[in-house]
């Protein structure tokens, strides 16, 4: 089974013709990215073809290397921000309870000097491993940290700190050069893979392979989806083609739904791989993520009441991760109605009904339902949404690898810190 895609029906806040228009100009758009899939080297679309980045003659140079870090290891740092962590992070906080690596923490993700004193503090007295990872390294965050992380080692292992080290970063760049000098071992970011688009690269599977994920049935994962896309698969346009249908019904927030917690650092990655492909020139849905049934007791009341401005996508999974029956223990705390009930099934009826509330609410919904929780499902996942926010950008005339905006706050930024140009 790879991802499966159900539609809005017609009536349910998005109008047939509209689909149906943006079905073919989606159908268009996807006929000229398959043409490219095959073309190695193509600037921002190294990520399309899985085994370019994932392929035979990387996948057991990372498995080894992330073998002898795990080895002798007792906390992974993983220092990075945006695209540089968020695919790992959603993989390994998923799986961790199936998990055998060392603990996992993330550090660059902020400015915050309480944050990384708690964390350098924590670390004293352990073998660590530092991961850094900068496709640019002008970034502020992981740079500095980076300049702390190794204060932190010189003064934990002496002459030996490098090797307490893996730098990821753009071949030819000063981070590279920095690791030569050092002698830390260096992984190379892909020149044509935005961050963001990393998923199945070094930049997102190395932190999965020191955690112990299972990287070969993620990127098999991911191979068959795009697989699938090659052979016709009709969901990812379908869900690109309903993106663009909500915009012209004049939605203007899409949220992805779930009601299994361990997808939330998924739909964190969700969040920034839409809103910096598609947030440009005064266009796009506005991403966010909704973690049910917790967020039915908040933000549910605005969904089912508020401004007629979302629409949802639930995402499904078809296997439950884990069961759980309700026991009966003879007190009277009026829930006897469910007794002996497996709580997927109470979870399933919750998202059923809600599924049905929205929609009945003026809310367009639409559910996506992947495998499993687990390592091949995510691969499914990453390729999936990585190629419908190709499509979708193409849809609304905004180029879906860039992400221009965001250098507006640093130019302001290092001119107050007064970094040299």
């Amino acid at each position: 089974m790879t991802i499966e895609f159900q539609a809005p029906p017609s009536g349910n806040g998005v109008y047939s013709d509209a689909l149906a228009a943006a079905r073919e100009v989606a159908a268009d758009v996807n006929k000229d990215y398959l043409q490219v899939i095959a073309e190695p080297g193509r600037p921002d679309l190294g990520w399309m073809n899985t085994d370019e980045w994932a392929g035979p003659g990387q996948l057991p140079l990372l498995l080894a290397l992330a073998a002898t870090v795990r080895q002798n290891t007792d906390v992974h740092v993983v220092v990075g921000v945006g695209g540089s962590n968020q695919a790992a992070r959603a993989v390994i906080e998923a799986l961790e309870p199936q998990l055998h690596g060392p603990e996992v923490r993330w550090a660059g993700t902020n400015l915050s000097a309480d944050y990384h004193v708690r964390l350098l503090g924590d670390l004293a007295g352990k073998q660590v491993h530092f991961t850094v990872i900068a496709k640019n390294f002008e970034t502020l965050e992981p740079g500095i940290v980076f300049r702390l992380c190794r204060e932190f080692a010189r003064r934990e292992y002496g002459t030996d700190y490098a090797s307490h080290f893996t730098v990821i970063g753009s071949a030819g760049s000063s981070l590279e050069k920095l690791a030569d000098d050092q002698h830390m071992t260096f992984l190379e970011f892909p020149a044509n893979v935005g961050g963001r688009f990393t998923a199945m690269t070094a930049v997102g599977l190395f932190p999965m392979a020191v955690s112990g994920v299972d990287i070969t049935a993620l990127v098999q994962g991911g191979k068959e989806q795009q697989n699938e896309i090659a052979r016709g698969g009709r969901a990812v346009v379908d869900y690109a083609a309903t993106r663009l249908a909500w915009l012209r019904d004049g939605r203007q927030i899409e949220a992805l739904a779930f009601f299994e917690p361990a997808l939330a650092r998924l739909g964190a990655w969700w969040v920034q791989l839409f809103a910096e492909s598609e947030g440009k020139r005064g266009r796009g849905l506005f991403p966010m993520s909704l973690s049910y049934s917790e967020q039915l007791h908040s933000v549910g009341q605005y969904v089912q009441e508020g401004q007629r401005i979302l629409a949802e996508t639930f995402l499904d999974l078809a296997a439950p991760p884990a069961q759980l029956h309700l026991p009966a223990d003879g007190l009277s705390d009026g829930f006897s109605y469910v007794e002996g009930a497996d709580l997927n099934w109470i979870n399933r009826t919750a998202f059923n009904a809600t599924v049905a509330a929205h929609a009945k609410g003026g809310v367009p919904t639409s559910v996506l339902t992947a495998p499993a929780l687990d390592a091949r499902s995510f691969g499914q996942l990453f390729y999936f949404f990585e190629y419908s926010v190709a499509l979708s950008g193409r849809l609304i005339e905004v180029y879906p690898f860039d992400q221009p905006g965001v250098e507006a706050y640093k130019a302001l930024m290092f001119e107050a810190l007064g970094r040299p140009f």
